[in-house]
């Protein structure tokens, strides 16, 4: 299937509380990647399985703790890395602050407080790539939370080669490739893949920006297409995954300008 569940590694040193966590993220649509209690299992973990994000445990078993664990994995990929301690100290905050975490939570906390911290998790380093990709800075409002022109833009992140829908209480990832079309419908905006639709509350002009695929190209006012997925086309309409879309009059020319005719 195109779309996936986000993977989450949980490093946690009491299993009750990892079991538990786990149970309830998995209830909201995420997939646990794995459970470790110490530094080299969680790394094992994390070489072996696609993780998109960390829930870490500063204190678990073994000579190295949980911020010796994020340094090493972050050595491998850049993940978001969620914090789950009791320790506050000064000296335990500035180690933690040398990963960048993407949020930080003091023990006890609840499966609300964790959906939130994963929300901004996703966002926080989706941005960070964006302003590392274009050399855009991200302006801020006032409260210094991100400056959006809408709301609804936050249902909808990219990360690496996929994008993250927000689906209920939890993202769903779909890889940019098995993208097939986007279809919009006045406020409304669909993203098709084979087995799969979400329906945000965005134009399609705030989508295209958002997911800043190469290969997504508009062939209508209220259609683009992956051209990697089109099936056959003539100058009148594409054909993609056994439907067919109209091409529009103003789009014609920049649409044929993506083959290269010899």
């Amino acid at each position: 299937m195109p779309a996936e569940k986000v993977n989450i590694l949980i490093v946690e040193d009491e299993s009750i509380v990892a079991l538990d966590l786990a149970s309830g993220l998995e209830h909201d649509g995420y997939n646990i990647a794995g459970i470790a209690d110490n530094a080299e299992e969680a790394q094992q973990l994390f070489t072996e399985n696609e993780v998109d994000i960390i829930l870490m445990d500063v204190n678990i078993i073994g000579e190295k703790d949980g911020i010796d664990a994020a340094i090493e994995t972050l050595k491998q990929k850049a993940v978001p890395i969620i914090y789950l301690t009791a320790f506050t100290d000064a000296l335990t905050i500035e180690r933690i602050k040398q990963t960048h975490p993407a949020a930080f939570l003091s023990k006890p906390y609840t499966l609300t407080n964790v959906r939130i911290a994963i929300d901004l998790a996703v966002n926080n380093f989706a941005v960070s790539r964006e302003q590392q990709s274009t050399g855009k800075i991200i302006p801020l409002d006032k409260d210094g939370s991100r400056s959006t022109s809408s709301p609804e833009k936050e249902m909808i992140l990219r990360m690496h080669d996929h994008i993250f829908v927000k689906h209920n209480y939890a993202f769903v990832k779909l890889k940019l490739s098995e993208l097939l079309y986007i279809e919009a419908d006045n406020n409304y905006t669909s993203i098709i893949a084979a087995d799969k639709k979400f329906l945000l509350r965005l134009s399609l002009n705030q989508l295209l920006e958002k997911i800043n695929y190469k290969s997504l190209v508009r062939i209508h006012r209220s259609y683009a297409v992956n051209i990697n997925a089109i099936q056959s086309f003539n100058e009148q309409e594409v054909e993609v995954n056994q439907q067919h879309l109209p091409i529009g009059r103003n789009y014609k020319e920049e649409f044929m300008k993506q083959f290269d005719f010899r």
